[in-house]
C-alpha cells in the first residue's frame, strides 16, 4: 500500500492532559472488557483482520498490553524477551512482543480469561497514572509496524496515547469480526477519534475538508483547496492504521 508524505513532528507526544488521559484509559478498558461478557464459543473462535489472530489471540495480547501497562517491571521483562526473540528471528519487535502475550495467555480458560481482563483493567489505568511527568517527557524510539519505520516518541505519547488506541482498535476489531456494531459514544470515542484526526492533519501536512459521519463524526478542514473525504468515523480510524487499503490522504498511517 502507497503511503503519502508525511511531515514528521521532531518527537511525537501525547495532546492529552494526563488526568483526561487515564480517564479515557480507564473507560477504555472497562468497555473492552465488556464486549467479552456476551461472546460464545463460536465468537471466540472467530479471525479477526490481524492475519492469525482469532477474537480469542486478540483478547490475550490486549490482556498482556494492559499488564505491560500496569507495572513498570512486567514492561522491562516484556520488553527484554521481545528484543531478544527479535534478534533472533529478525522480525519487528512488536510481532515478538504480541506473540509473546498472546502464548502467555493461551492455557487460561475462557472464564479465567474474562475475569483476568476485567481485573486488570482497574491495575493498567492506575499504573499509567503513576508515570511521573519526568518519565512521560523522556524520548524512546519507535521503529513501527514494519521493524523499518522508525521514529521519535515521548514516553507519553506511548503510555496516555497509544496505550489507549490499541483497546479501542481491538475492540473494533471484534466488532468488525462478529458483524456487531462498537459501542461509540461522543464523551469517549468522540475524543479519542478527534485525537486521530489531529495526528492524521500533522501528519500529512496538507490542506484538507473532512467529514466522519456516524456517532464520533464530526468535520474537520485546513486550507481551502485540499482533498475532500466523507467517511465513517470508525472506518477512518481502522483505514489509518493500515486495516483497509487507503489512498490520497487516507494512505497517511496513524499509530494505534
Amino acid at each position: 500500500m502507497a503511503t503519502t508524505t508525511a511531515r514528521k513532528e521532531a518527537v511525537h507526544d501525547s495532546r492529552f492532559d494526563h488526568d483526561t488521559a487515564i480517564r479515557l484509559a480507564a473507560e477504555e478498558y472497562s468497555r473492552f472488557a465488556r464486549v467479552l461478557d456476551d461472546l460464545d464459543d463460536d465468537d471466540w473462535r472467530a479471525p479477526t483482520s490481524c492475519p492469525g489472530w482469532t477474537v480469542r489471540d486478540m483478547v490475550g495480547h490486549t490482556l498482556g498490553m494492559a499488564e505491560l501497562a500496569a507495572s513498570l517491571p512486567e514492561m522491562a521483562r516484556q520488553m527484554l524477551l521481545a528484543t531478544r526473540a527479535a534478534k533472533r528471528s529478525g522480525r519487528p519487535q512488536i510481532d515478538e512482543l504480541t506473540d509473546l502475550q498472546v502464548r502467555k495467555h493461551q492455557q487460561l480458560s475462557v472464564p479465567d480469561l474474562v475475569a483476568a481482563v476485567h481485573r486488570i483493567g482497574s491495575e493498567a489505568a492506575a499504573g499509567r497514572r503513576r508515570r511521573p511527568a519526568f518519565l512521560r517527557s523522556r524520548t524512546i524510539v519507535d521503529q513501527g509496524p514494519d521493524g523499518a519505520s522508525p521514529e521519535s516518541w515521548t514516553v507519553g505519547f506511548l503510555t496516555d496515547t497509544i496505550l489507549t488506541r490499541d483497546p479501542w482498535m481491538h475492540r473494533s476489531d471484534i466488532a468488525q469480526a462478529l458483524e456487531r456494531p462498537m459501542e461509540l459514544t461522543p464523551d469517549h470515542d468522540g475524543i479519542l477519534v478527534a485525537d486521530v484526526v489531529t495526528e492524521w492533519a500533522v501528519r500529512h501536512g496538507q490542506p484538507f475538508d473532512l467529514t466522519l459521519t456516524g456517532p464520533v463524526g464530526g468535520r474537520w478542514s485546513s486550507g481551502t483547496t485540499g482533498e475532500s473525504i466523507t467517511m465513517d468515523a470508525e472506518l477512518f480510524c481502522r483505514t489509518l492504521s493500515g486495516r483497509t487499503p487507503g489512498t490520497g490522504l487516507m494512505a497517511t498511517f496513524v499509530p494505534f
